[in-house]
């Protein structure tokens, strides 16, 4: 595992009513959220990157008010009709 170090101000820590430790979690948390949100992870990656289980990530989603569920308009018109958007 690589160890990435940032500087934050304290008063970072002290808006969020968290400890350094708590703040560095959440952060890495919210991160993964965003990416996975993004498209660009995985949810078994994104839940990597957190420190949380897939089970544990997906639960966070709720929290962030993101869907588990990455698909586009078209994807899920076409799933939900068994159209193959690749044909």
């Amino acid at each position: 595992m690589q160890t990435v170090s940032i500087e934050l101000p304290e008063a970072a820590f002290a808006a969020l009513r968290k400890a350094p430790e708590e703040f560095i979690k959440e952060m890495r948390l919210a991160a993964a959220v965003k990416w996975y949100e993004l498209g660009e992870l995985s949810q078994g990656k994104a839940a990597e990157v957190a420190g949380l289980t897939r089970a544990q990530f997906i639960a966070a989603l709720a929290r962030f008010k993101v869907s588990p569920w990455q698909y586009t308009a078209a994807e899920l018109q076409a799933e939900l009709s068994g159209d193959d958007l690749c044909a």
